[in-house]
Formats: C-alpha cells, structure tokens, sequence
C-alpha cells in the first residue's frame, strides 16, 4: 500500500447486516450483531495503519422508522458495543466520538456515550466516529435554529454569518469540542 496516497478518512454505512441474517436464516438482530463484531475489527485495523480518522453510520433518524422490536434490539446493542468497545479502544488508543441527536436516546446509553467519549478523549490514535440517531437534513436543521436563536437575541447579525458559523453548529464541531474539554453543547 503506497503511504503517499492513503486516505486520511474513511466512512461506512452499516447496511447489509438484516440481509446477511435473513440469507442464513438467522435473526436480523444476530445481522446486526456480526455487522458490530466486524466494525471493531475494521476500526482496530484502520487504527494499526494510520488512518486518521473513520466514521461509521450507525443508526439513522431514519432507522426510527424500522420495527419497534428491531429499534429496541439495536439499541440494546449499542449500549453493549460503548460497553465493550470503549475498554478495547482505550487500550488500543482510539478515540471514540458521537455524532447526531443523542437527546432522544435512553438515559442509559447517553450515559454510555458520554463516558466512552470521556474514557477515551485523551487518546491520540484513529478518531472514530460513531454517527447515531444522524441526518444530514435534521443536522442542518438543527444547526439553522441554532445560528436564528443567535440573531434573534442580538448575539450574531445576519450578514455576520459565513461558512465558520454553519460549521461551528455542525455535530462534527461538537464532536471536537468535546476531545478538547471545551463545553459539548448535548
């Protein structure tokens, strides 16, 4: 592999996992559970050779919309993944971190978030980022809101906002934010 040309990121969408099971005839909730078993051995690996940083589309707001069986499967997994991860990716020097609306989420997993991101903030290796209850469309939303709150109470003017203001309300800002003990605004 030629070093001079190696990605310094990387993203995967978790998708395949409910086919692989159904072709085996498995339950989709094992899917989901080989696909989580795969993904450490890629961020582990990725982190052995240098990648920079690796983002994984785990749950999107649109998966809400799958069965309520299905939805409460995956976030028991989720919560066992950060459980279990997170001592590994300490130990391995992988810094862990969320991205996405992780209000709506149990109290018990954004517990579980908070203190994989915590455990492993101080960690210099792959930066591995873990998209959850993410979308595009809901995170520029979010980030419009935010910008219009801050005109609306004189704090920015409109033609005061650019590239860097949009960014800075991003998840992936955030995201940095917290890696550098500044204030995480979930």
């Amino acid at each position: 592999m030629d070093d001079n040309h190696f990605p310094e990121h990387i993203g995967f969408i978790m998708d395949g996992n409910r086919r692989w099971a159904k072709s085996k005839m498995l339950p989709v909730k094992l899917g989901h559970k080989q696909g989580a078993e795969t993904l450490k051995k890629i961020v582990r690996y990725a982190n052995r050779i240098g990648v920079k940083y690796m983002t994984v589309y785990a749950f999107s707001t649109e998966n809400w919309k799958r069965s309520e069986e299905e939805v409460n499967a995956l976030m028991k997994l989720l919560q066992d993944y950060l459980n279990d991860f997170t001592k590994e990716a300490d130990t391995e020097n992988i810094v862990i971190r969320v991205l996405g609306d992780v209000s709506v989420l149990s109290e018990g997993l954004q517990e579980g978030i908070s203190s994989a991101i915590e455990r492993t903030k101080n960690n210099t290796g792959i930066i591995f980022n873990i998209a959850l209850n993410y979308g595009g469309r809901a995170e520029m939303i979010k980030a419009i809101k935010e910008i219009s709150e801050e005109v609306k109470n004189g704090n920015l003017k409109s033609e005061q906002i650019t590239e860097e203001t949009i960014s800075t309300h991003l998840y992936t800002i955030r995201s940095t934010r917290s890696r550098f003990n500044c204030q995480n605004k979930w």
